[in-house]
């Protein structure tokens, strides 16, 4: 990083972040506003038929957040007229080629963009098949034309998912994916020809005049099948390791970097600790469980959960694009992950939630405390099974059988029964790849970039150390709170 600080950088600077209503997309936005006033300029791609609707979402999704509540105070009256000298919403679509930008509009931004930063992603664990491909991969492709028509780019920073990996053990190494490898040594991953299947089933699902539910339906169980088969737990990061390949195999010489976060908490500090939108594996279970609707999780007691506050995953983002501002042909790969330095274990955190709601009871809206019950975790499949036969299926019996004597009478309550059974076991398959998971994520590339960051004295505001964070401190007084207030 030389002795050029963080900040410094970013002045002057114009900066296309795609995905810019998403969660990551959002805290980066503000971040770079707010610590670096005289950025240029920031595009921001939004999905959006036209401009003005583009704005209209980037207004009600984005600055009308809590996220910008910092930023809002800082500048008061003057917030609306920095923002639109600042932030410029592009109507677009990265499944498109040109990612649906307008031509003269494109043209302009190709001549000004410095960096570009491709957050967009459907992160659905079991999204359905053709969307995972137009967005995770084909639309990782179209970032990468678009970036290659940028006559002054830097670099393309593209934020993927450490859990490209699949279900590996052991220490998971910083590489690039090797273009069409699998994870389970099968045949060759053919992308085009994945893409062909897709296309294939489409048109034979409407040959056959299937219903919107059976064309999801049949998309959903074709994304995992192909996932599956190739050595994936699930579509998600299948598509998302295809995007990673397809990147790195036409890239030529363009700079490109590759984030790989966890699992993505709340903010640790910035703009302000707690701030979060959605909910990803572990707050399942904590927000079904607080709310008193989830008293089960399924998972390896030993197993280590790796999890990372946002903004230290964004504070990354930054560190990267300041530490690859001179070219190279490399690929570099930046795990930001917790697990290597400050391992935090399944059972601690489920176990750090149910001592919250214990004595924070969430008041829901009736005003009534929620009593939490005693929490069960599961350590397999079959124990999952074998717990819902024992505490829900004779009841499930007993009101299937009152419903038929009572004329349907007591449907709703079957019916409502059946459907929390399905659910449990739903999540239980979808996170059984995580929540069993064995893996431990490398970050000697990340710990690199972290000590060039403290070199450039700017750790207190672009810090990314997993150390520093006290789990039991953050997830009681930020996490779990920020949940309440963002999610519940």
């Amino acid at each position: 990083m030389e002795s050029c600080c963080i900040e410094q950088f970013l002045e002057g600077k114009t900066i296309f972040i795609t995905g810019a209503t998403g969660y990551l997309a959002k805290i980066l936005t503000e971040k770079i506003l707010r610590v670096q006033p005289n950025v240029k300029k920031i595009y921001l791609l939004i999905r959006a038929p036209d401009s003005n609707s583009a704005k209209q979402r980037f207004n009600n999704e984005v600055i009308k957040t809590d996220l910008f509540r910092v930023l809002r105070e800082k500048l008061g009256v003057n917030l609306h007229g920095f923002i639109e000298d600042k932030v410029f919403p592009v109507a677009g679509d990265i499944a498109f080629d040109s990612m649906g930008i307008n031509s003269k509009l494109k043209d302009e931004m190709c001549r000004e963009i410095d960096i570009i930063v491709n957050s967009a992603a459907t992160t659905r664990f079991d999204e359905r098949y053709d969307t995972a491909i137009r967005t995770n991969v084909l639309g990782a492709m179209h970032v990468l034309n678009f970036s290659k028509q940028c006559s002054k780019l830097m670099m393309l920073l593209h934020v993927s998912t450490a859990y490209v990996c699949g279900e590996k053990e052991g220490l998971i190494l910083e590489k690039p994916l090797n273009y069409g490898e699998t994870l389970n040594g099968s045949s060759h991953l053919d992308i085009d020809a994945e893409q062909k299947l897709v296309e294939e089933a489409l048109k034979d699902l409407q040959d056959r005049n299937a219903t919107e539910k059976e064309v999801r339906l049949a998309m959903r169980v074709l994304g995992i099948e192909r996932a599956r088969q190739h050595g994936w737990p699930n579509t998600y990061s299948f598509t998302k390791s295809m995007g990673e390949m397809l990147l790195g195999h036409l890239k030529e010489d363009l700079q490109l970097i590759i984030l790989r976060p966890t699992i993505i908490l709340s903010t640790y500090k910035e703009p302000f600790p707690g701030w979060i939108e959605g909910m990803r594996t572990m707050d399942t279970f904590i927000v079904g469980y607080g709310k008193g609707k989830q008293k089960l999780a399924m998972g390896g007691r030993e197993t280590i959960t790796d999890v990372i506050p946002a903004d230290m995953v964004v504070n990354s983002v930054i560190a990267a694009m300041v530490a690859h501002q001179n070219p190279s042909s490399r690929i570099a790969v930046y795990h930001i992950s917790s697990s290597r330095r400050n391992q935090i274990k399944i059972d601690d955190f489920i176990l750090i939630g149910v001592d919250y709601f214990k004595k924070n009871p969430w008041i829901d809206e009736r005003g009534k405390p929620v009593k939490v019950k005693k929490f069960h975790l599961l350590d397999s499949m079959d124990s999952l099974h074998k717990y819902i036969a024992i505490h829900y299926m004779p009841s499930l019996k007993i009101l299937k059988w009152g419903n038929f004597i009572l004329c349907r009478h007591l449907q709703a309550q079957h019916t409502n029964l059946q459907r929390r059974i399905n659910h449990a076991i739903r999540l239980a398959e979808l996170y059984k790849p995580y929540t069993f998971f064995k893996g431990i994520f490398d970050d000697t590339n990340a710990e690199m970039l972290r000590m060039a960051t403290r070199e450039s004295n700017a750790d207190d505001t672009f810090n990314f150390d997993p150390t520093t964070i006290q789990w039991d401190k953050y997830l009681k007084e930020t996490h779990i709170p920020g949940l309440v207030k963002y999610i519940f």
